[in-house]
């Protein structure tokens, strides 16, 4: 098996990143890592996605699991091998939340393609990231006067 993981905080609530999680076809608006994508309904355990990352072929990927405003679960299956992503929510102190993607790669040749093709897959997370929570987080206060 090989995982790795990232987190960021945020004062961002779980509502407003659930919110751009589950709309799928505009990922592209703060993942870098999209050129296309589709979803089959709605976001929901069972619906499957179509994404087409820039320059590559369509990757299937199926929700696995889905629990509003806490976590999703994405699975794309090549050969023996299950790539997972969780998608992860948690309270992070006083009005903050953490913002966790994991990925788990196992089956058949995960110890030796994880390594190989995981770093590639896992690289843009820390923009991809940022770019989630600076879309979801509320808009600055205005300055008092």
């Amino acid at each position: 098996m090989w995982t790795y993981e990232h987190s960021v905080e945020t004062t961002a609530t779980p509502a407003s990143v659930w919110r751009l999680w589950a709309d799928v076809e505009r990922w592209s608006d703060w993942n870098d890592g999209v050129e296309k994508i589709e979803i089959d309904g709605p976001f929901a355990a069972g619906a499957r996605i179509t994404m087409t990352p820039p320059g590559e072929d369509p990757i299937p990927l199926v929700v696995a699991e889905a629990v509003q405003d806490e976590l999703f679960v994405d699975e794309a299956r090549f050969g023996g091998m299950v790539l997972r992503t969780i998608h992860r929510l948690d309270a992070a102190g006083e009005g903050r939340i953490r913002v966790t993607y994991r990925m788990e790669i196992t089956g058949t040749g995960a110890d030796e393609a994880g390594p190989e093709i995981g770093p590639a897959i896992t690289a843009d997370w820390p923009d991809t990231l940022a770019a989630l929570v600076a879309l979801a987080e509320p808009a600055a206060e205005p300055a008092a006067r």
